[in-house]
């Protein structure tokens, strides 16, 4: 599986948290506003991020499990939980209070390309997600979807990139070099052939067909000059990954590349969704 510095997840944290499609998250919200209590799964969670941006939206007691296939990802996870929380108690779970929350936190060491069952064990009430399943492939959403389905529980996936970008002032390669890559973003990321701008479309296609309600709505970054340094690493590993593809030239791909650094603005699409097995 392609890796994620604690850095680069640290840069995004607070464009992620402003673009997630605030109707969708109510619409989590209400789901769960008659319990005292949760038990949420966070697969590839990365460091914690969406932890950070959901907790204050459920309710007043939560067990959170947090799934990566990085220890060093957990580890900045935990410390990172520590800092954002009010308090904390420490030990192999993580006990935090946030403002009238309290959050037991667990982390787990998984590999999920070969599938997400073995971290669904127990009692699970929420499955979420942020930014991970455009890396895997349709095969593996496929299977993924079979899973929770058996399980019937519900879906929150953040985040999932539609192929959508905007970038102000426009340049005259933005086309080319977003086509390429988006085939860059198609390889294997270690779960098969990437779905890429398809994934939330083809996971919510794969639940409703096993009888699951699916909200979608999109939820895009919007970027201007307070995130320029987000915009800055943006346009190097956008070129960087176009420069892979070897399908357009080193000259091109290095003009877009500086000029994509101090663009004044840019949109990226993302799209989130919800999932709940019909009949509750």
């Amino acid at each position: 599986m392609s890796g994620f510095s604690a850095e680069w997840l640290d840069l995004r944290e607070s464009a992620d948290h402003v673009a997630r499609n605030p109707i969708l998250r109510e619409s989590v919200a209400r789901a769960f506003a008659d319990r005292d209590s949760l038990t949420v799964v966070d697969l590839a969670c990365g460091a914690g991020s969406n932890l950070r941006g959901l907790a204050e939206h459920l309710p007043a007691r939560q067990k959170w499990r947090l799934v990566d296939h990085d220890p060093a990802l957990l580890a900045a996870a935990r410390a990172r939980l520590i800092a954002w929380a009010d308090a904390a108690e420490e030990g192999e779970t993580l006990i935090l209070s946030k403002g009238a929350r309290r959050l037991e936190v667990a982390f787990r060491i998984a590999d999920l390309s070969g599938g997400a069952g073995a971290a669904l064990d127990g009692m699970i009430d929420l499955v979420t997600s942020a930014a991970f399943f455009d890396l895997v492939s349709a095969q593996w959403l496929e299977a993924f979807a079979a899973q929770i389905a058996a399980r019937r529980l519900p879906l929150y996936a953040i985040l999932s990139y539609s192929g959508e970008e905007r970038w102000t002032p426009p340049h005259v390669d933005d086309a080319p070099m977003l086509a390429a890559f988006h085939r860059h973003q198609a390889r294997d990321k270690g779960f098969g052939p990437a779905a890429g701008p398809r994934a939330a479309e083809l996971l919510a296609k794969a639940l409703e067909a096993l009888g699951y309600s699916v909200e979608t709505a999109p939820s895009p970054w919007r970027l201007g000059a307070a995130e320029a340094a987000l915009i800055a690493a943006l346009a190097e590993g956008s070129a960087a990954a176009v420069a892979e593809t070897g399908e357009v030239s080193a000259g091109i791909v290095e003009d877009w590349r500086h000029a994509r650094r101090i663009a004044e603005a840019c949109e990226i699409g993302h799209s989130d969704l919800f999932a709940q097995p019909k009949g509750g």
